[in-house]
């Protein structure tokens, strides 16, 4: 059986790993790997090839960042004539970025069946570009591999047949799991910092809507800032994010204990998130990171696909309307545990999808 497995986003390189991993235990299985470059930049990309011990790709396109409209494009041009010399039995992709929209409409057109990784998953906030193409990629999936019983019950709801659905549990879980254990052994970065061990924030900022928005952004900050006077905060951002910041003079207002630093890489961000006595994000991958260490969560947007943290009572959702509210939210979560539970599946998630690939080729 050959996968051509479509990614190009961070968060779709810790997916893919664990997944890859499991497929080398089916004789038989053979997996093309194909990174799109939506992420470019080395400590987004490269990077990770090396910690999380994967393949490096079968092909890298190069596609680089852009309007969605022209990057998308560019990723469906170049896949195409790969997916038809290669003729895969399955197209493999992961999660809701461009890359995973241009790889289901890629093998749809050519009827290649599509296996969807985080199927089901909804903000219900079509204003996000990330909901618009997971709606599309599940639509035009073959096969929807959710990671939770809501997540099915979306697809149920939106009438995509029960027959094409499985709860296969999240392939998050299994990379938590054994990143978590593998990045104690191998990175120092909470001592780099002059942290003990759970006596700070992790914080990370990337979406459009609060990073392009300056009175968002000016309001994480001011909320970051104060919350920072009572226990220190760690800000990796992305350049382009730190660049936005220079030009709004935050440099000479940031508070000692606000450590904003350069993107770390992947063990030593399982790491803080490991031993961080809360992680304040806008992302939905590392609200569930979050949950899988034990560690309480503020979310910096006005919803969450992961509504399960939210009723757990692991994740408080915080839109950032004012700093006062989001250093209210910040300090009011310290401390704070959720419910006991496992909505996410056995860890086990990847061989359940190697098996789905496998007992449903055609």
């Amino acid at each position: 059986m050959k996968i051509l497995t479509i990614i190009g986003a961070r968060p779709q390189f810790i997916k893919a790993a664990v997944v890859s991993r499991a497929m080398q235990g089916f004789p038989g299985v053979e997996e093309l790997l194909v990174h799109t470059g939506q992420h470019y930049d080395p400590n987004m990309s490269d990077i990770f090839f090396d910690e999380l011990q994967m393949p490096k790709p079968f092909l890298h396109l190069g596609v680089g960042s852009g309007l969605h409209g022209a990057q998308t494009a560019k990723m469906i041009e170049n896949l195409e004539p790969i997916m038809i010399e290669q003729c895969p039995d399955w197209v493999l992709i992961y999660g809701d970025t461009n890359s995973t929209l241009a790889g289901a409409i890629t093998a749809a057109k050519l009827h290649i069946p599509v296996a969807h990784v985080e199927a089901g998953l909804r903000s219900y906030n079509r204003r996000m570009p990330e909901e618009i193409n997971r709606i599309v990629a599940d639509h035009i999936s073959t096969l929807l591999l959710a990671p939770t019983g809501t997540a099915v019950t979306n697809l149920l709801r939106e009438g995509i047949d029960e027959g094409l659905i499985l709860d296969v549990g999240d392939v998050m879980y299994d990379a938590a799991l054994y990143y978590g254990r593998l990045a104690e052994g191998h990175t120092g970065i909470i001592t780099s910092f002059g942290l003990g061990q759970e006596s700070f924030i992790l914080a990370t900022i990337h979406r459009a809507e609060n990073t392009d928005d300056p009175m968002r952004l000016n309001h994480i900050l001011e909320g970051l800032n104060r919350a920072s006077k009572r226990i220190p905060v760690i800000l990796p951002l992305h350049p382009r994010t730190r660049k936005i910041i220079d030009q709004m003079n935050w440099g000479d207002r940031i508070h000692p204990n606000l450590k904003v630093v350069d993107p770390v890489g992947y063990l030593d961000m399982v790491l803080l998130e490991k031993h961080a006595s809360l992680i304040v994000t806008d992302s939905g991958g590392v609200q569930k990171e979050a949950f899988f260490h034990g560690v309480p969560c503020v979310t910096l947007r006005e919803e969450t696909e992961w509504v399960e943290l939210v009723e757990l009572g692991w994740n408080r959702l915080a839109p950032p309307l004012s700093g006062k509210a989001v250093e209210m939210a910040v300090l009011e979560s310290l401390g704070t545990r959720g419910r006991e539970a496992r909505p996410y599946g056995d860890g086990q998630s990847s061989r359940h999808i190697v098996q789905a690939l496998l007992e449903r080729r055609a």
